[in-house]
Protein backbone atom coordinates (compact mmCIF):
# COMPACT_ATOMS: atom_id res chain seq x y z
CA UNK A 1 0.00 0.00 0.00
CA UNK A 2 1.29 3.71 -1.05
CA UNK A 3 1.90 5.76 1.72
CA UNK A 4 -0.47 9.08 2.56
CA UNK A 5 0.17 12.00 0.94
CA UNK A 6 1.30 14.79 3.79
CA UNK A 7 2.57 18.41 2.92
CA UNK A 8 5.03 20.13 4.89
CA UNK A 9 5.47 23.48 4.96
CA UNK A 10 9.18 24.89 6.26
CA UNK A 11 9.98 28.51 7.79
CA UNK A 12 13.20 29.01 8.85
CA UNK A 13 16.92 30.60 7.89
CA UNK A 14 15.99 33.70 9.93
CA UNK A 15 18.35 36.35 10.42
CA UNK A 16 17.63 40.34 11.22
CA UNK A 17 20.30 42.99 9.50
CA UNK A 18 19.81 46.70 10.00
CA UNK A 19 20.31 49.14 7.19
CA UNK A 20 23.84 50.28 6.68
CA UNK A 21 22.94 54.28 7.88
CA UNK A 22 22.27 52.75 11.15
CA UNK A 23 24.45 52.21 14.07
CA UNK A 24 23.79 48.68 15.09
CA UNK A 25 24.89 48.12 19.27
CA UNK A 26 26.49 44.82 18.03
CA UNK A 27 29.67 43.55 16.00
CA UNK A 28 29.84 40.73 13.84
CA UNK A 29 26.86 37.81 15.06
CA UNK A 30 24.79 37.39 17.89
CA UNK A 31 24.19 33.66 18.45
CA UNK A 32 20.20 33.19 18.85
CA UNK A 33 20.29 32.48 22.48
CA UNK A 34 22.04 36.05 23.08
CA UNK A 35 19.84 38.13 20.30
CA UNK A 36 16.95 40.67 21.66
CA UNK A 37 15.07 40.16 18.50
CA UNK A 38 12.42 37.21 18.27
CA UNK A 39 9.55 36.54 16.11
CA UNK A 40 5.82 35.13 15.64
CA UNK A 41 5.19 33.02 12.77
CA UNK A 42 1.78 32.31 11.97
CA UNK A 43 -0.47 30.57 9.75
CA UNK A 44 -3.66 31.79 8.70
CA UNK A 45 -6.64 30.94 6.29
CA UNK A 46 -6.05 27.58 7.24
CA UNK A 47 -8.90 26.66 9.79
CA UNK A 48 -7.55 27.01 13.66
CA UNK A 49 -4.38 29.90 13.39
CA UNK A 50 -1.27 27.80 14.55
CA UNK A 51 1.73 29.81 15.52
CA UNK A 52 4.72 29.50 16.41
CA UNK A 53 7.75 31.82 18.47
CA UNK A 54 11.23 31.74 17.66
CA UNK A 55 14.51 34.06 18.26
CA UNK A 56 16.09 35.47 15.57
CA UNK A 57 19.95 35.95 15.14
CA UNK A 58 21.58 39.39 14.64
CA UNK A 59 23.63 39.78 11.66
CA UNK A 60 25.88 41.48 9.27
CA UNK A 61 26.75 41.96 5.41
CA UNK A 62 30.13 40.18 6.67
CA UNK A 63 28.65 37.09 8.11
CA UNK A 64 26.43 34.43 6.11
CA UNK A 65 23.18 33.72 7.27
CA UNK A 66 21.99 31.15 9.74
CA UNK A 67 20.62 27.95 7.96
CA UNK A 68 17.78 26.69 10.30
CA UNK A 69 13.99 25.72 10.61
CA UNK A 70 12.13 28.10 13.00
CA UNK A 71 8.79 26.42 12.73
CA UNK A 72 6.96 23.42 10.83
CA UNK A 73 3.15 23.06 9.67
CA UNK A 74 1.97 20.13 8.33
CA UNK A 75 -1.17 19.16 6.09
CA UNK A 76 -3.05 15.99 5.07
CA UNK A 77 -4.28 15.33 1.79
CA UNK A 78 -8.28 16.05 2.59
CA UNK A 79 -6.54 19.40 4.22
CA UNK A 80 -5.09 20.82 1.58
CA UNK A 81 -7.98 19.69 -1.04
CA UNK A 82 -10.47 21.74 1.34
CA UNK A 83 -7.97 24.63 1.10
CA UNK A 84 -7.67 24.30 -2.15
CA UNK A 85 -11.80 24.44 -2.98
CA UNK A 86 -12.36 26.87 -0.45
CA UNK A 87 -10.45 29.61 -2.87
CA UNK A 88 -9.11 31.55 0.95
CA UNK A 89 -5.86 32.56 0.93
CA UNK A 90 -3.24 30.59 2.79
CA UNK A 91 -0.50 33.24 4.42
CA UNK A 92 2.64 32.58 6.53
CA UNK A 93 3.01 35.92 8.95
CA UNK A 94 6.02 36.97 9.95
CA UNK A 95 6.15 39.76 12.84
CA UNK A 96 9.44 40.68 14.12
CA UNK A 97 10.22 42.26 17.48
CA UNK A 98 12.75 43.72 19.44
CA UNK A 99 12.60 42.40 23.73
CA UNK A 100 12.77 45.33 25.75
CA UNK A 101 15.67 43.79 28.10
CA UNK A 102 17.38 40.65 26.68
CA UNK A 103 18.14 40.24 30.11
CA UNK A 104 14.72 40.16 31.92
CA UNK A 105 12.40 37.61 32.78
CA UNK A 106 9.95 39.60 30.84
CA UNK A 107 11.69 39.07 27.87
CA UNK A 108 8.50 38.68 25.72
CA UNK A 109 6.74 41.40 27.61
CA UNK A 110 5.50 44.63 25.75
CA UNK A 111 8.33 43.63 23.53
CA UNK A 112 8.50 46.40 20.27
CA UNK A 113 7.31 45.67 16.71
CA UNK A 114 10.02 46.32 14.38
CA UNK A 115 7.52 44.95 11.41
CA UNK A 116 5.70 42.36 9.84
CA UNK A 117 5.63 40.63 6.41
CA UNK A 118 3.01 37.95 4.50
CA UNK A 119 3.92 35.08 2.57
CA UNK A 120 1.07 33.81 0.52
CA UNK A 121 0.78 29.90 0.46
CA UNK A 122 -0.28 28.49 -2.86
CA UNK A 123 -1.22 24.85 -2.57
CA UNK A 124 -1.92 24.63 -6.02
CA UNK A 125 1.47 23.95 -7.24
CA UNK A 126 2.47 21.72 -4.98
CA UNK A 127 2.70 18.02 -5.99
CA UNK A 128 5.60 15.55 -6.03
CA UNK A 129 8.36 18.74 -5.94
CA UNK A 130 8.95 21.12 -3.25
CA UNK A 131 7.89 24.77 -3.76
CA UNK A 132 10.24 27.72 -2.85
CA UNK A 133 7.60 30.76 -1.87
CA UNK A 134 10.17 33.00 -0.31
CA UNK A 135 13.85 33.10 0.24
CA UNK A 136 16.31 35.78 0.92
CA UNK A 137 15.90 39.39 2.02
CA UNK A 138 13.03 41.53 2.78
CA UNK A 139 12.80 44.93 4.18
CA UNK A 140 10.50 45.16 6.89
CA UNK A 141 8.08 48.05 7.95
CA UNK A 142 5.20 49.10 10.34
CA UNK A 143 3.53 52.22 11.42
CA UNK A 144 5.90 53.60 12.89
CA UNK A 145 9.39 52.53 9.96
CA UNK A 146 9.39 53.70 6.05
CA UNK A 147 10.41 50.54 4.43
CA UNK A 148 13.26 52.25 3.09
CA UNK A 149 15.19 52.90 6.86
CA UNK A 150 13.34 49.40 8.26
CA UNK A 151 15.60 46.23 9.18
CA UNK A 152 16.15 43.95 7.02
CA UNK A 153 14.45 39.95 7.74
CA UNK A 154 15.93 37.28 5.88
CA UNK A 155 14.21 34.03 5.90
CA UNK A 156 12.76 31.05 3.32
CA UNK A 157 9.21 29.89 3.24
CA UNK A 158 9.27 26.75 1.62
CA UNK A 159 6.36 23.50 0.58
CA UNK A 160 7.57 20.11 0.16
CA UNK A 161 5.89 16.20 0.36
CA UNK A 162 6.76 14.70 3.34
CA UNK A 163 4.91 11.00 2.50
CA UNK A 164 3.95 9.05 5.86
CA UNK A 165 2.72 5.92 6.78
CA UNK A 166 -0.27 5.59 8.64
CA UNK A 167 -0.67 2.95 11.44
CA UNK A 168 -4.03 2.49 13.68
CA UNK A 169 -4.73 0.44 16.34
CA UNK A 170 -7.73 -1.17 16.88
CA UNK A 171 -8.00 -1.21 20.34
CA UNK A 172 -5.76 -0.32 23.85
CA UNK A 173 -2.22 -1.56 23.67
CA UNK A 174 -2.94 -3.77 27.38
CA UNK A 175 -5.92 -5.44 24.82
CA UNK A 176 -3.01 -7.32 22.22
CA UNK A 177 -5.12 -5.29 19.92
CA UNK A 178 -4.09 -5.67 15.69
CA UNK A 179 -2.33 -2.79 13.96
CA UNK A 180 -3.97 -1.85 10.32
CA UNK A 181 -1.79 0.54 8.38
CA UNK A 182 -4.49 3.05 6.35
CA UNK A 183 -5.11 5.33 3.87
CA UNK A 184 -8.00 6.94 3.28
CA UNK A 185 -11.22 4.69 3.90
CA UNK A 186 -8.70 2.15 3.23
CA UNK A 187 -6.98 -0.51 5.68
CA UNK A 188 -4.97 -3.55 6.12
CA UNK A 189 -3.64 -5.66 8.76
CA UNK A 190 0.29 -5.68 8.96
CA UNK A 191 1.00 -6.47 12.90
CA UNK A 192 -0.19 -7.89 15.72
CA UNK A 193 0.39 -6.76 19.61
CA UNK A 194 0.81 -8.71 22.38
CA UNK A 195 0.65 -7.67 25.63
CA UNK A 196 2.22 -9.32 28.30
CA UNK A 197 3.43 -9.13 32.26
CA UNK A 198 7.70 -10.33 32.50
CA UNK A 199 8.30 -13.45 34.92
CA UNK A 200 11.60 -12.45 35.86
CA UNK A 201 12.16 -16.21 37.19
CA UNK A 202 12.27 -16.94 33.51
CA UNK A 203 13.09 -14.14 31.83
CA UNK A 204 10.16 -14.58 29.07
CA UNK A 205 6.86 -12.99 28.96
CA UNK A 206 4.05 -14.52 30.25
CA UNK A 207 0.72 -13.63 30.52
CA UNK A 208 -0.83 -13.19 34.46
CA UNK A 209 -4.39 -13.73 35.51
CA UNK A 210 -3.79 -12.55 39.21
CA UNK A 211 -6.01 -10.11 40.30
CA UNK A 212 -3.93 -8.08 42.87
CA UNK A 213 -3.08 -4.28 42.54
CA UNK A 214 0.77 -3.22 42.71
CA UNK A 215 -0.30 0.07 44.60
CA UNK A 216 3.50 0.17 45.84
CA UNK A 217 5.41 0.07 41.68
CA UNK A 218 3.92 -0.88 38.26
CA UNK A 219 6.29 -3.29 36.29
CA UNK A 220 6.96 -6.30 34.67
CA UNK A 221 4.65 -4.87 31.34
CA UNK A 222 6.02 -5.57 28.01
CA UNK A 223 4.51 -5.25 24.51
CA UNK A 224 5.98 -7.84 21.52
CA UNK A 225 4.80 -6.61 17.66
CA UNK A 226 4.37 -9.22 15.53
CA UNK A 227 3.81 -9.46 11.37
CA UNK A 228 1.74 -11.51 9.82
CA UNK A 229 3.58 -14.43 9.75
CA UNK A 230 3.36 -14.34 13.26
CA UNK A 231 7.26 -13.78 13.63
CA UNK A 232 8.25 -11.11 16.50
CA UNK A 233 9.64 -7.90 14.80
CA UNK A 234 9.66 -5.32 18.34
CA UNK A 235 8.95 -5.00 21.37
CA UNK A 236 8.80 -2.37 24.40
CA UNK A 237 9.87 -4.09 27.51
CA UNK A 238 9.70 -1.82 30.75
CA UNK A 239 12.79 -2.19 32.40
CA UNK A 240 13.01 0.59 35.47
CA UNK A 241 9.26 0.07 36.90
CA UNK A 242 6.89 2.92 37.68
CA UNK A 243 6.99 3.59 41.30
CA UNK A 244 5.84 6.84 43.48
CA UNK A 245 7.74 9.70 45.08
CA UNK A 246 7.89 9.25 48.99
CA UNK A 247 4.97 10.67 50.60
CA UNK A 248 3.42 10.97 46.95
CA UNK A 249 1.12 8.70 44.78
CA UNK A 250 3.18 10.28 41.91
CA UNK A 251 5.80 9.12 39.43
CA UNK A 252 8.35 11.70 40.19
CA UNK A 253 11.10 13.17 37.20
CA UNK A 254 13.84 12.28 39.51
CA UNK A 255 12.74 8.76 39.51
CA UNK A 256 10.93 8.46 35.98
CA UNK A 257 9.78 4.83 34.92
CA UNK A 258 11.65 3.32 31.35
CA UNK A 259 11.23 1.12 28.89
CA UNK A 260 13.66 -0.47 26.36
CA UNK A 261 12.58 -0.48 22.59
CA UNK A 262 13.86 -3.59 21.35
CA UNK A 263 14.54 -5.28 17.57
CA UNK A 264 15.27 -8.69 16.05
CA UNK A 265 19.33 -9.06 15.82
CA UNK A 266 19.31 -12.50 14.29
CA UNK A 267 20.01 -15.72 15.82
CA UNK A 268 16.99 -15.13 18.12
CA UNK A 269 18.73 -12.54 19.77
CA UNK A 270 17.39 -8.76 20.31
CA UNK A 271 19.50 -5.34 20.46
CA UNK A 272 18.15 -2.46 22.27
CA UNK A 273 16.79 0.59 19.49
CA UNK A 274 15.37 2.97 22.14
CA UNK A 275 14.36 3.95 25.61
CA UNK A 276 11.42 5.90 26.75
CA UNK A 277 11.45 7.38 30.14
CA UNK A 278 7.89 8.53 31.68
CA UNK A 279 7.06 10.57 34.77
CA UNK A 280 4.41 12.81 36.55
CA UNK A 281 4.99 16.23 36.27
CA UNK A 282 5.14 18.23 40.02
CA UNK A 283 2.44 19.65 42.03
CA UNK A 284 -1.09 19.31 40.86
CA UNK A 285 -0.38 19.45 37.75
CA UNK A 286 -2.34 16.34 35.48
CA UNK A 287 0.72 16.79 33.05
CA UNK A 288 3.12 13.31 31.60
CA UNK A 289 6.55 14.45 30.81
CA UNK A 290 8.97 11.81 28.42
CA UNK A 291 11.73 11.74 26.97
CA UNK A 292 12.97 9.73 24.20
CA UNK A 293 16.84 8.41 22.96
CA UNK A 294 18.26 6.19 20.51
CA UNK A 295 20.34 3.90 21.36
CA UNK A 296 22.90 3.61 18.46
CA UNK A 297 25.23 0.41 18.72
CA UNK A 298 28.72 2.47 18.33
CA UNK A 299 27.88 5.83 19.76
CA UNK A 300 26.31 7.47 22.79
CA UNK A 301 22.60 8.17 23.32
CA UNK A 302 21.14 10.48 21.24
CA UNK A 303 17.89 12.47 22.79
CA UNK A 304 14.85 12.72 19.83
CA UNK A 305 12.02 14.21 21.72
CA UNK A 306 10.88 15.21 25.21
CA UNK A 307 7.82 17.02 25.83
CA UNK A 308 4.36 16.79 28.56
CA UNK A 309 0.99 15.44 27.49
CA UNK A 310 -1.79 16.26 29.10
CA UNK A 311 -3.02 12.69 31.28
CA UNK A 312 -6.72 14.63 31.14
CA UNK A 313 -6.68 15.53 27.59
CA UNK A 314 -3.83 13.37 26.20
CA UNK A 315 -2.03 14.79 23.48
CA UNK A 316 0.87 13.84 20.72
CA UNK A 317 3.93 12.29 21.08
CA UNK A 318 6.11 13.28 18.30
CA UNK A 319 9.71 13.13 16.82
CA UNK A 320 10.13 15.96 15.45
CA UNK A 321 14.06 16.75 14.34
CA UNK A 322 13.98 20.18 12.49
CA UNK A 323 17.78 20.30 13.24
CA UNK A 324 20.62 18.28 14.63
CA UNK A 325 22.25 15.21 14.40
CA UNK A 326 20.07 11.73 14.44
CA UNK A 327 20.97 8.32 13.81
CA UNK A 328 21.17 6.37 11.04
CA UNK A 329 18.17 3.81 10.38
CA UNK A 330 18.25 -0.22 9.88
CA UNK A 331 20.56 -0.24 7.09
CA UNK A 332 19.19 -3.95 5.67
CA UNK A 333 15.22 -4.18 5.07
CA UNK A 334 13.46 -7.33 4.50
CA UNK A 335 10.12 -5.43 3.84
CA UNK A 336 8.98 -2.64 1.67
CA UNK A 337 6.02 -0.71 2.60
CA UNK A 338 4.93 0.80 -0.39
CA UNK A 339 6.60 2.02 -3.58
CA UNK A 340 7.00 5.51 -2.37
CA UNK A 341 10.56 6.99 -2.81
CA UNK A 342 12.61 7.04 0.52
CA UNK A 343 14.43 10.25 -0.29
CA UNK A 344 12.17 11.72 2.08
CA UNK A 345 12.06 15.96 2.15
CA UNK A 346 14.31 17.89 0.93
CA UNK A 347 14.60 20.62 3.80
CA UNK A 348 18.01 19.14 4.86
CA UNK A 349 20.18 21.21 2.70
CA UNK A 350 17.76 23.82 2.60
CA UNK A 351 17.28 24.61 6.53
CA UNK A 352 21.24 23.56 7.19
CA UNK A 353 20.78 20.12 8.08
CA UNK A 354 23.70 17.88 6.69
CA UNK A 355 22.08 15.41 3.81
CA UNK A 356 23.21 12.25 4.86
CA UNK A 357 21.75 12.22 8.07
CA UNK A 358 18.66 9.37 7.83
CA UNK A 359 16.65 10.56 11.23
CA UNK A 360 15.72 14.12 9.84
CA UNK A 361 12.59 16.49 9.47
CA UNK A 362 9.29 14.39 10.99
CA UNK A 363 10.17 11.21 12.27
CA UNK A 364 7.21 10.35 13.98
CA UNK A 365 4.01 11.05 15.65
CA UNK A 366 1.30 9.10 18.03
CA UNK A 367 -1.89 10.19 19.38
CA UNK A 368 -2.60 9.12 22.83
CA UNK A 369 -5.51 10.19 25.11
CA UNK A 370 -6.30 11.28 28.50
CA UNK A 371 -7.45 9.06 31.06
CA UNK A 372 -10.92 7.10 30.88
CA UNK A 373 -10.94 7.40 27.34
CA UNK A 374 -10.48 4.13 25.17
CA UNK A 375 -7.22 4.71 23.34
CA UNK A 376 -6.11 3.43 19.98
CA UNK A 377 -2.93 5.37 19.06
CA UNK A 378 -2.53 5.91 15.28
CA UNK A 379 0.63 6.62 14.45
CA UNK A 380 2.37 8.18 11.55
CA UNK A 381 5.89 7.32 10.63
CA UNK A 382 7.76 9.43 8.01
CA UNK A 383 8.51 7.18 4.83
CA UNK A 384 12.11 7.85 4.66
CA UNK A 385 12.73 6.42 7.90
CA UNK A 386 10.79 3.15 6.99
CA UNK A 387 13.31 0.43 5.43
CA UNK A 388 11.78 -2.73 6.24
CA UNK A 389 9.08 -4.38 8.79
CA UNK A 390 11.05 -4.20 11.67
CA UNK A 391 11.86 -0.50 10.89
CA UNK A 392 7.60 0.43 11.43
CA UNK A 393 7.31 -2.68 14.28
CA UNK A 394 9.93 0.24 16.34
CA UNK A 395 7.96 3.36 16.17
CA UNK A 396 4.69 1.39 16.52
CA UNK A 397 6.09 -0.42 19.75
CA UNK A 398 7.13 2.94 21.19
CA UNK A 399 3.77 4.57 20.61
CA UNK A 400 2.55 1.46 22.64
CA UNK A 401 5.61 1.83 25.44
CA UNK A 402 3.91 5.82 25.30
CA UNK A 403 0.35 4.88 25.82
CA UNK A 404 0.95 2.56 28.43
CA UNK A 405 3.26 4.67 30.27
CA UNK A 406 0.25 7.26 30.41
CA UNK A 407 -1.51 4.38 32.33
CA UNK A 408 1.89 3.80 34.55
CA UNK A 409 2.14 7.35 35.18
CA UNK A 410 -1.50 7.33 36.96
CA UNK A 411 -1.95 8.52 40.38
CA UNK A 412 -1.26 5.79 42.47
CA UNK A 413 -4.28 6.94 44.96
CA UNK A 414 -6.08 5.32 41.90
CA UNK A 415 -6.80 1.70 40.46
CA UNK A 416 -5.81 0.98 37.09
CA UNK A 417 -7.96 -1.12 34.74
CA UNK A 418 -7.95 -5.42 35.13
CA UNK A 419 -5.55 -5.72 32.09
CA UNK A 420 -2.84 -4.26 33.77
CA UNK A 421 -2.91 -5.72 37.17
CA UNK A 422 -0.85 -8.98 37.74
Amino acid sequence: MDPCHFVRVLVGNLAVKSPPSSKPSFSGKVHPSTSSCFCEIKLKGAGSQRSHVATVPITSDTHPTPHSTAACFDFTKPQIEKLISSNKPTTITISLYMARSANSCSFFSSPKLLGKISVPIDFTIIDSKPATFHTGWVNLANANNKSSSAQSLHLTVRAEPDPRFVFRFDAEPECSPQVFQVKGDVKQPVFSCKFSFRDKNQGQFQSSSTNANHMAERKGWSITVHDLSGSPVAAASMVTPFVPSPGSHRVSRSNPGAWLIIRPHGDGTWKPWGRLEAWREPNSSNAVGYRFEVLPATADPVTLAGATISSQHGGKFTIDVATGVTPVSTPHGSWDLGSGSRSGSGSGSDFGLDPMLMYKGFVMSARVDGEGKCSKPEVEVGVKHVTCTEDAAAFVALAAAMDLSMDACKLFSQKLRKELRQ
